[in-house]
């Protein structure tokens, strides 16, 4: 059967629905795409392609531009009744293709830790291993109080930024403040514009002990028309325990200030971070996730 690999359509909703909607059916998860495919694939700095069967879907990817040398793939989906006939490996090399073009010198990508058949595909065609991160869940809490004074200083953020284990351990990489669930180089810039904003909390009490910074605020509506609102944390970064028992207290007193519901925070996923966070009692995600990037500048095929 020939396969053509194109730029998708509104106008495929129903065929990629079709499959991606049980995609994480055995991890109790419903998967994202059916929900904002409309919105997801508009937009000038990014392609989304679908594998055209013919009379059905063989799969689907998107390929975003977050900076500009930097591209992040999502949404990679194969139709199971195409599974074994290297659809993903195509669209894969698709995405190299358009981001090459585009200026782009790398290209990352986020598989979840349990996600063997993900982090399998990612290494065969290419990507290798960058870093791993965990969810931080510090509760909203109003009457937090963190024992460090807390202020908004970007250039005090990025001098402690630019030598922290957190930044070693993440290779720099932060939540992207414009994509939902791609990472991206923070900059000296998007610190000082998040002060700017009010979105900058820097732990400082005879020195600089850690930071986290803002990435986004929003109202989810679940199918039972329930509102949530979710704050998320680009990273957070610190030096000690009680380092981090200011900054989560920080961040619970914010996203408390901003009505939130529910929060979360990009941790790095090593031992004294994770420890860290759970001797400061916030809760943490179960699994890690892996990060992976392909150096667009060298010959994938």
């Amino acid at each position: 059967m020939e396969i053509e690999l194109r730029e998708a359509t509104h106008d495929d909703y129903d065929a990629v629905a079709a499959f991606t909607e049980n995609t994480w059916a055995d991890r109790d998860g419903s998967d994202y795409i059916p929900h904002v495919y409309h919105d997801w694939i508009d937009g000038d700095d990014r392609y989304t392609v679908v594998a055209d069967a013919g009379d059905d879907i063989a799969g689907i990817v998107q390929c975003v531009l977050l900076s500009d040398w930097e591209a992040w793939g999502q949404g990679m989906r194969v139709n199971p009744d195409f599974r074994g006939d290297g659809v993903a490996n195509r669209m894969t090399h698709e995405l190299f293709d358009w981001a090459r073009e585009q200026g782009a010198t790398v290209l990352r990508n986020m598989v979840f830790s349990w996600n063997i058949a993900g982090l399998g595909q990612s290494r065969a065609t290419g990507y290798d291993p960058i870093t791993e991160f965990r969810w931080a869940h510090p509760e909203p809490d109003a009457d937090a109080d963190p024992v460090m004074t807390v202020t908004d200083d970007a250039d005090a953020a990025w001098g402690y930024w630019s030598k922290s284990d957190a930044r070693a351990h993440l290779r720099g990489l932060a939540l992207d403040f414009e994509e939902s669930w791609a990472v991206s180089e923070l900059t000296r810039s998007e610190l000082h514009r998040s002060a700017e904003n009010d979105d900058l909390l820097v732990v400082q009490e005879d020195g600089t002990h850690g930071f986290a910074c803002l990435s986004r605020e929003e109202e989810r509506t679940d199918e039972d028309d329930v509102t949530t609102t979710f704050v998320e944390y680009a990273v957070g970064a610190w030096a000690d325990a009680d380092a981090a028992r200011s900054l989560f207290a920080a961040i619970s007193r914010d996203a408390a200030e901003r009505g939130a519901d529910e929060t979360r925070v990009l941790i790095p996923e090593t031992p004294r971070f994770v420890t860290d966070t759970a001797y400061c009692r916030v809760k943490i995600s179960d699994e890690p996730d892996f990060v992976m990037g392909m150096d667009l500048t060298k010959d994938d095929r």
